[in-house]
């Protein structure tokens, strides 16, 4: 039986106490994969935005879409303020990670190392600054998969689990693009004209020719 993540977000979501929100640690690829993402949970939690992104490439991009992200946070009208947290670039971590895999095709083994390199820094993150919860907005994008970035975040939330035991932050299922999420993003895009890029990070994807994020 398929899962409903987004259902079992929504789930999560009602059984939290509006008066005392958690604390969420929301890793992003860029401003417009977060829009609708941050606009739907600033609120319910106290969102801080994590931006560690090694594989995009090239670095005037990296900075470009980090700026982007930064403004986007300081300028948007949510319900409740969101913290940026920046993480230093680091590409060589990237290859290191894909190396053997360069001739994947685009949505295959070299984006799961991908996945799981970026989720993993944000649980380490999420442990270390004492949050709740743990997530991702590369699931509202309709050429990520969900399955495969939950399965990775479950995995990544049992390890914490080991680690710290009962007060390791929780992994949010999510799969935002559902309830039209992504075509809110597009109209927040829209609306504060802001830069959608036309490739989803890597070297490999910009190469391939396969679109946004």
């Amino acid at each position: 039986m398929k899962t409903d993540f987004d259902r079992n977000m929504q789930d999560i979501i009602a059984g939290l106490d509006p008066q005392d929100p958690p604390r969420l640690l929301l890793h992003s690829c860029c401003a417009p994969c977060s829009s609708s993402v941050l606009e739907q949970l600033a609120g319910p939690f106290r969102v801080t935005v994590l931006y560690y992104n090694p594989n995009i490439y090239p670095r005037e991009e990296y900075e470009f879409r980090k700026a982007e992200q930064k403004d986007f946070i300081r300028t948007y009208p949510f319900a409740c303020p969101v913290d940026f947290l920046d993480c230093e670039y680091e590409p060589a971590q990237f290859y290191g990670a894909v190396k053997g895999l360069e001739q994947e095709p685009e949505r295959g083994g070299r984006c799961t190392v991908c996945y799981r390199l970026r989720l993993a820094r944000t649980a380490r993150e999420a442990a270390a600054g004492g949050y709740d919860f743990f997530a991702t907005t590369l699931t509202l994008s309709p050429l990520k998969d969900a399955a495969r970035l939950n399965r990775i975040g479950e995995e990544e939330a049992a390890r914490l689990a080991a680690e710290h035991g009962p007060s390791a932050p929780r992994w949010l299922p999510s799969d935002f693009k559902k309830r039209n999420g992504y075509l809110r993003s597009l109209e927040i895009t829209r609306a504060c004209g802001m830069y959608r890029q036309n490739y989803c990070g890597c070297e490999f994807s910009l190469r391939a020719g396969n679109g946004p994020a």
